[in-house]
């Protein structure tokens, strides 16, 4: 990312998530569910704490997109699940800017969380080790675009 750029608050019309949920949800799971596994694979997720997700359901909603997916943590691999037959472990709801903050690292969960732009509920002790597995990802940094 560039040092100079930030992510902005914001807001998609209220148009965007009528039409999003209107829309089937298995791209949304099969995405995260491939990104969490690339992750998982480049080993920057922590091993240790993976093993205290198996076979909990988790679910991400983007607000303003209309999006959600549903995944569970299953046999050492991330899995999608498109017709959650139980609430959700844990489960977070955010607009897509707080999300796309969160990937940047411009912001981190607890602020996000403490000032209403990030709702988290489920198992709070879940939830603690979710963030502090976010709080760890060290994320590879990519060389910038030469001009």
């Amino acid at each position: 990312m560039n040092p100079g750029f930030t992510i902005p608050k914001f807001r998609l019309p209220a148009f965007v998530a009528s039409l999003g949920q209107k829309l089937p949800q298995w791209p949304h799971a099969l995405v995260l569910v491939a990104g969490l596994n690339a992750a998982h694979k480049m080993k920057l997720l922590p091993e240790d704490e993976l093993d205290r997700l198996e076979g909990k359901l988790f679910r991400v909603r983007i607000n303003d997109t209309g999006g959600e997916a549903s995944y569970t943590y299953r046999d050492g691999m991330f899995r999608p699940v498109f017709r959650p037959d139980r609430a959700p472990d844990l489960a977070f709801a955010a607009n897509l800017s707080a999300y796309l903050q969160l990937l940047a690292r411009q912001e981190d969960p607890d602020t996000l969380f403490f000032n209403r732009e990030l709702e988290i509920t489920g198992d709070t002790e879940l939830g603690l080790i979710v963030k502090n597995m976010l709080d760890a990802i060290e994320w590879p940094s990519l060389p910038l675009p030469s001009r």
